[in-house]
């Protein structure tokens, strides 16, 4: 079964082909700058060779067909015909109450994704989108909702519900949802695959990246994460500024004269990393800069170290200890230096990091921690594509 994998966004999608049950990936690309004069299509097959298209992309429905045209090339191999096609697998940020798991999208469906809208106003119209272009395009094939949220309906109330009057919560689902959630179901469920019942029952997974957030993972659920209600909340990251005291908005917007529109600005879009260092929201820059001795860039890495550092020491307590901790994510995959300050001081946690192996891995999957050390620390690269093919293949078929 030939499936294929979207991620669509306001301005761009990014996509996989992927056959199932092998995994195997059959093509993959992306779609660019969808409205804008100078739009693209990048796709590369699985031998390797890549093609870079520059053309008028006016909608996601015109991206959409220039994508189905470009897959069923003869000269890139990837699909000898759109019959050989058999599903699609959606990535939706956010399911809200609603949805719970993956599911097949029909009506109603469409109906409950698009009364979250409003939960997350700038990625699931941009999901649907995606759909809608897929139902014009190809017609009755099977569509399936992967949902970013669904993996963290698992956390206990107590733990979702904010220390607001209830009523929030009940009118509008005024909650913790979480979001990663594929990735962090992806890299906690390869953990079992690669080591099995050994130290795989209480995780701590930290997927890092320009969005960041960790998870508690207690025999494969989510009991915990930091993200909340919105992508917000948790970890400084790129351009978010992570949990902040909440008496700071009404101070800022006082002094600074900001509405609503300047506030959310703010602390989505000109804080985090970008905010403190006032040079980049990209970790690899602001490390350079920290280098060269920026004293701004050198102050938000140790923020961002101490803010995952001050989550894995919570989660510790939320799971009753830790068995071990996973690092994913552009930065976690890839950032040496981030993994060893972040778990510098841990030792007497049980956490020892073995400098060698830190060292000697970037963006593949390994042990990094001590053969001695009580908590196994590992790298394992993120693979949402994959996850959203497994929940597609198990309900198309």
């Amino acid at each position: 079964m030939k499936i294929l994998i979207l991620n669509s966004g306001s301005s761009s999608i990014k996509f996989q082909l992927i056959e199932m049950p092998s995994e195997k990936v059959i093509g993959k690309g992306l779609i660019e700058k969808i409205g804008l004069p100078d739009a693209s299509i990048t796709v590369k097959n699985s031998e390797g060779h890549k093609e870079i298209i520059r053309l008028t992309i006016p909608d996601h429905t015109k991206g959409i067909e220039f994508l189905l045209s470009i897959i069923t090339d003869e000269k890139l191999n990837i699909l000898s015909s759109l019959d050989d096609l058999s599903a699609v697998g959606h990535r939706l940020v956010h399911g809200g109450s609603t949805f719970s798991k993956s599911v097949l999208i029909n009506d109603d469906v469409m109906h409950g994704i698009t009364s979250c809208i409003e939960l997350a106003p700038l990625h699931n119209p941009a999901n649907i989108k995606g759909v809608e272009a897929i139902e014009k395009a190809i017609g009755n094939i099977p569509q399936v909702a992967v949902f970013d949220t669904a993996f963290h309906h698992t956390i206990p109330e107590q733990r979702a519900v904010y220390a607001l009057p209830i009523s929030f919560f009940k009118k509008y689902g005024l909650r913790k949802y979480g979001f990663h959630g594929t990735s962090h179901q992806y890299v906690s469920t390869r953990a079992k695959e690669l080591y099995g019942e050994d130290r795989t029952n209480k995780m701590i997974t930290c997927h890092l990246g320009n969005g960041s957030s960790l998870a508690a993972i207690e025999d494969g659920k989510s009991i915990e994460t930091s993200m909340g209600f919105s992508p917000t909340d948790g970890l400084m990251m790129g351009t978010r500024c992570g949990s902040i005291d909440p008496g700071v908005i009404p101070f800022i917007a006082d002094h600074e004269d900001l509405d609503v529109k300047g506030i959310s600005d703010l602390i989505n879009k000109e804080s985090g990393l970008y905010g403190v260092s006032g040079v980049s929201s990209d970790y690899r820059d602001v490390s350079i800069a920290a280098s060269k001795g920026n004293e701004d860039a050198d102050l938000a890495l140790r923020m961002f170290h101490y803010d995952v550092k001050k989550y894995i020491g919570t989660y510790m307590a939320t799971l009753g200890g830790v068995e071990t901790i996973i690092f994913t994510g552009g930065i976690g995959e890839n950032a040496i230096n981030a993994r060893k300050e972040i778990l510098k001081g841990l030792e007497g946690l049980g956490i020892k990091l073995d400098p060698a192996k830190n060292e000697a891995t970037m963006g593949e999957e390994a042990v990094i921690s001590a053969d001695d050390s009580p908590v196994r620390v590992a790298v394992i690269p993120t693979n949402e594509e994959v996850m959203i093919a497994r929940d597609t293949y198990n309900l198309a078929k």
